[in-house]
């Protein structure tokens, strides 16, 4: 790699400075402060860190995590991956994330959907993943459709490889001005954002049609399936395109049309969905699906989503849910036989405004003991209520664990809260 200018240098070495002393005193992990140390003393130090490596961007309203934590895992099988783990997905993180590891020709940094357009400028990135756009943090974001506008410009004309999801509409749209795409399907349950045309406004249809690989049966392949996600404008042209990776219940189907099981470790739907992203991506670096998805199968937890803590016997598996289709989700993933715990914040990172509470059908929890904590433990109480959910509120998550019985519970939470139950437990990853 290209040497760093003195100047780059210095501000990058300042900030692993930063970013150790931040780890050393106990006030986070680094991955912000460092970045903006970085950028203090060298505003151009991103494009510097990204200059002659092969970067992939990822970017969703959901998943986006977890899925770069598979690329990464996968792309490690071809040399070192710089990438922001936990999740830092703006400038200042991706300075951090490339910054400690100055010498990996890969990385994979997942990045915050407003901030796509300025990453994808700033960095240079040759691959571009887009999974789904679903409402979230509207006081910071803004309306999604607005969200994916700017990726239709920021993707015109650029010299990129996007995967993108194409049984979303939105995401779709926003991909769809990229020169070159690779479409999968890789699903869209939460369909509540999406029933408009992006294009004309008109009404999109999505109805079920039969899907059979060209040639008809071949030994080992699949030879037809309903595709459960195709959607089409009634008053324009504008539809969903062809996939070349499918997701096929626990498995996927590649561009080759061979079917292969996916059997990962990571809980739901939603992970088998983000695994498909990942494969897909994987094999625009030249790596085989042979050699990707053993990796991927290796993944448990991901910045302690899906990871169970322990305490006095009680064995609590936490679950993150930071909007409506993210609750979708978490629900997919519940044991059915388990108490649960629900905690909601409204901090910063969250959004200030609880209103998408009543966006998310509830219903499913009923049968159940349900605890509700967090900050805004009484908007969510309302909602529960209304939705004839029985639940014993509690002033902290502490006692809500503190009143089940030994045995194992379901933690769902949202960003702050999640992240506030992880710091109780040494911030288990």
């Amino acid at each position: 790699m290209t040497q760093l200018p003195l100047r780059a240098q210095l501000a990058s070495a300042l900030g692993r400075t930063a970013a150790t002393l931040s780890r050393a005193t106990g006030r986070g992990d680094g991955s912000v402060i460092g970045g903006r140390v970085g950028l203090a003393l060298e505003p151009d130090l991103l494009r510097q860190l990204a200059q002659d490596r092969k970067l992939a961007l990822v970017s969703a309203t959901n998943g986006k995590t977890t899925t770069t934590r598979l690329i990464t895992s996968a792309l490690q099988d071809l040399g070192d991956v710089a990438t922001n783990a936990f999740g830092a997905n703006m400038p200042a993180g991706h300075v951090s994330a490339l910054s400690s590891a100055k010498d990996a020709p890969y990385g994979v940094l997942e990045v915050d959907e407003k901030y796509l357009p300025e990453v994808i400028d700033t960095t240079g990135a040759g691959v571009i993943v887009l999974m789904n756009l679903s409402r979230d943090q509207m006081d910071r974001a803004g309306e999604i459709w607005l969200l994916a506008q700017k990726w239709r410009r920021a993707l015109a004309g650029k010299n990129t490889h996007v995967i993108a999801n194409a049984d979303d509409p939105l995401v779709t749209w926003g991909a769809s001005t990229a020169t070159r795409v690779t479409w999968v399907s890789a699903g869209q349950p939460w369909k509540e954002d999406s029933w408009c045309c992006p294009e004309c406004g008109g009404p999109l249809d999505r109805k079920g049609m039969e899907y059979t690989p060209p040639g008809g049966h071949v030994s080992g392949m699949v030879t037809s399936r309903t595709a459960e996600n195709d959607w089409a404008c009634r008053e324009c042209t504008f539809r969903r395109p062809e996939p070349s990776w499918i997701l096929d219940d626990d498995a996927v189907i590649d561009p080759r049309r061979q079917r292969w099981v996916l059997d990962i470790q990571l809980p739901g739907r939603a992970n088998r969905a983000n695994a498909v992203i990942a494969l897909a991506t994987a094999e625009t670096f030249g790596l085989p699906i042979q050699r990707a998805l053993p990796r991927l199968r290796e993944v448990k937890s991901v910045a302690g989503r899906y990871t169970t803590v322990q305490r006095d016997g009680r064995h609590a598996r936490l679950l993150l849910a930071k909007n409506p289709a993210g609750w979708l989700e978490a629900f997919d993933v519940l044991d059915r036989s388990l108490p649960v715990i629900l905690s909601v914040n409204a901090q910063g990172p969250d959004g200030r405004d609880t209103s998408w509470l009543w966006d998310v059908d509830y219903r499913v929890l009923r049968g159940r003991p349900v605890y509700v904590a967090g900050e805004r433990r009484l908007d969510l109480a309302l909602r529960l209520d209304v939705a004839g959910v029985p639940f014993q509120l509690v002033d902290s998550f502490e006692q809500a664990l503190a009143a089940q019985p030994p045995g194992k519970v379901d933690v769902i939470a949202n960003y702050t809260a999640f992240q506030q139950i992880r710091s109780e437990f040494g911030r288990a990853v």
